[in-house]
């Protein structure tokens, strides 16, 4: 009886560590498969794109110039929507307050893309708040100028699709980027959509992106966030000016950071 009992606990022991193995060893086949399937010149790349620069040529479009200072709110959840802006310069944080007070940081927008858009379609009520975190200059548009514009001028209306589509791919990604990785790898994703892509071999600099920020928009607390920063800092891959809790100016070397997360 006693010899029974002992096979059983080594068969039972035999069976857990089969299980914990298995999703090592499926991992391991599956790093194995996407090196065999890759050829050997063929980089690993990486999913990681900011928006294609799409110019935008609004000169037949009646547009009004408006300037905010850093701080200042462009417009708040629950206005009435008629108007949408293209941003010349500056940035601009979109957050959604929920019922009981919670904010959420859901976009940052820079030079070269649109806010308000949603009211080409038949949303009349501001579902977000945009506020500007660095001084913004916008073109503001009445939303029945804009139908106007996109109906009479067809390479418009090309280039505002093709800045919809790509934006809509970009908010996708940004959910699967929320339930795949971990919050390492979003920092760094979040830091490579702010710099852009400009010249990836230049230090991307910016300020009003404050770590508190950051946490919100990768959901996760700003003691974490810190951590990842100060490791990315003695990596290269950021530089400080002025204390980052105070908005202080941020360098990103986009080069060194895509460089990493290829790995």
């Amino acid at each position: 009886m006693q010899r029974e009992q002992e096979e059983f606990q080594e068969a039972s022991l035999g069976d857990v560590k089969k299980e914990i193995a298995m999703p090592r060893m499926a991992q391991s086949v599956r790093h194995a498969i996407s090196h065999q399937n890759r050829r050997p010149d063929q980089p690993m790349r990486s999913n990681i794109e900011a928006l294609p620069n799409i110019s935008f040529d609004l000169g037949a479009v009646v547009t009004q110039d408006e300037s905010f200072a850093a701080g200042g709110t462009i417009f708040s959840q629950g206005d009435t929507a008629e108007t949408l802006m293209y941003i010349q310069r500056g940035r601009v944080k979109l957050s959604v307050a929920s019922k009981d007070d919670k904010v959420a940081i859901v976009a940052i927008l820079g030079p070269g893309e649109f806010l308000g858009e949603a009211c080409l379609g038949s949303q009349n009520i501001r579902m977000r708040t945009a506020t500007v975190i660095e001084p913004t200059t916008l073109q503001v548009i009445e939303r029945n100028e804009m139908i106007r514009a996109l109906h009479a001028d067809h390479a418009l209306s090309y280039c505002f699709l093709s800045y919809l589509l790509s934006r809509n791919s970009r908010l996708e990604e940004d959910l699967i980027d929320q339930v795949s990785h971990c919050s390492e790898r979003r920092l760094a994703r979040a830091l490579l959509l702010l710099a852009g892509k400009e010249n990836q071999r230049e230090l991307h600099r910016f300020t009003g992106i404050s770590q508190g920020i950051l946490a919100t928009m990768i959901g996760t607390t700003r003691p974490r966030v810190n951590f990842f920063m100060n490791k990315f800092r003695m990596l290269g891959f950021i530089k400080y000016h002025g204390r980052p809790d105070q908005n202080g100016e941020m360098q990103i070397n986009t080069s060194l950071l895509a460089k990493a997360l290829r790995k």
